[in-house]
């Protein structure tokens, strides 16, 4: 949650403090507010304002933590000054993010990719094989979900689940979006049907397939340039057996020759990469840290998240995301981010050194 404009709270007793963590805290934060385990954040360092906010919203039911929320219910004014103002003047944790991989969500599925992908759909997503899909450039929410629906056996052939069988939902988000991350390339035209005709019937398509077959949302794949082949079966799969209630409704009046004019306009357009693909963590990470390292406003409420445990900025990133934590500004934030993406932000502010 980020507030600002707050009255400067006042400075509580340290020693009075320690006491408190003593009694209280240093099981989970250690008294050098270090969390003892994965997911208990680090307090160290951190700004006194925040943690009177939080102690505070734990102490009203506003997280859903029970011990936390129990723990703060016999805490007194002056307890929760004095513990705050003595984590806040400890030295940061160091080298918390050590061995961390901060490299962004699509690289590390560049070696997923290679792993599971390539020997069908190319090395960059690019394929060559008649009848199979090219990847790259997709858009990112769709392959999310189109990759899981494939592992979880929703959909197609059983050999797509055999090769991921072994990956995480994780991995499978960092693989979607490594193929979302690379340049298409035109499979070339469709051998049959024409694609003047094609292109008045495809006016239905684009309202959710974009103009010309470029998507615009993250969550609907781009037709434009796909390979022609796979683009008749698909259609002609809605009318069958593949289960999705808008493209049964608008497949269902199309002859042979109508899906063949509609492939072979969307095989001749252009195809173009998502503009959808999120930015790297880095470039997300300078978004928050408008709130987040802005030493410059002391009214900030934000967290420093600077060399903070990774597991936790996952837990409470999700949490907001999620909108299991009380913040309409983090959730609004926070929502297109995929699981992957949010797992790279972590791990590059955990990989950070704290101040």
């Amino acid at each position: 949650s980020v507030q600002s404009g707050a009255a400067k709270p006042s400075r509580g007793d340290v020693a009075a403090g320690k006491a408190v963590a003593e009694r209280d805290c240093r099981s989970c934060h250690g008294l050098d507010g270090k969390g003892a385990a994965p997911a208990i954040p680090h307090l160290a360092a951190q700004r006194e304002r925040y943690l009177l906010m939080a102690l505070a919203e734990y102490k009203e039911n506003k997280r859903p933590h029970a011990a936390l929320r129990d723990l703060t219910k016999h805490l007194t004014d002056a307890d929760t000054r004095n513990v705050a103002a003595y984590y806040a003047g400890l030295p940061p944790v160091k080298n918390g993010g050590k061995g961390i991989d901060a490299s962004p969500a699509h690289e590390r599925g560049k070696a997923l990719a290679a792993k599971y992908c390539a020997k069908c759909h190319g090395d960059d997503g690019n394929t060559k094989t008649p009848g199979t899909p090219s990847l790259a450039g997709q858009q990112p929410h769709y392959l999310i979900a189109a990759i899981q629906e494939y592992h979880q056996g929703e959909r197609g052939t059983g050999t797509m689940k055999f090769v991921m069988r072994g990956s995480t939902k994780l991995e499978l988000e960092q693989l979607a979006l490594f193929f979302a991350s690379q340049t298409p390339v035109s499979r070339g035209p469709a051998r049959a049907g024409d694609a003047a005709k094609g292109e008045p019937l495809s006016a239905v398509c684009g309202g959710c397939h974009g103009a010309r077959g470029v998507s615009a949302d993250a969550a609907t794949p781009s037709l434009a340039g796909q390979d022609p082949q796979y683009l008749f079966r698909s259609i002609k799969a809605y009318r069958t057996s593949r289960q999705h209630w808008g493209m049964q409704r608008f497949v269902r009046g199309l002859g042979e020759n109508d899906i063949d004019n509609i492939v072979a306009y969307y095989a001749s357009q252009k195809p173009q990469a998502a503009d959808t693909v999120p930015s790297s963590a880095q470039e997300l990470a300078a978004k928050c840290n408008r709130c987040h390292d802005d030493e410059s406003n002391p009214q900030m409420v934000a967290p420093k998240m600077n060399g903070q445990d990774k597991d936790y900025l996952v837990m409470a990133l999700r949490a907001y995301r999620d909108d299991k934590r009380e913040s309409t500004t983090m959730h609004r934030m926070s929502v297109p981010y995929s699981n992957a993406l949010i797992d790279s932000i972590a791990s590059w502010y955990a990989s950070q050194p704290a101040k």
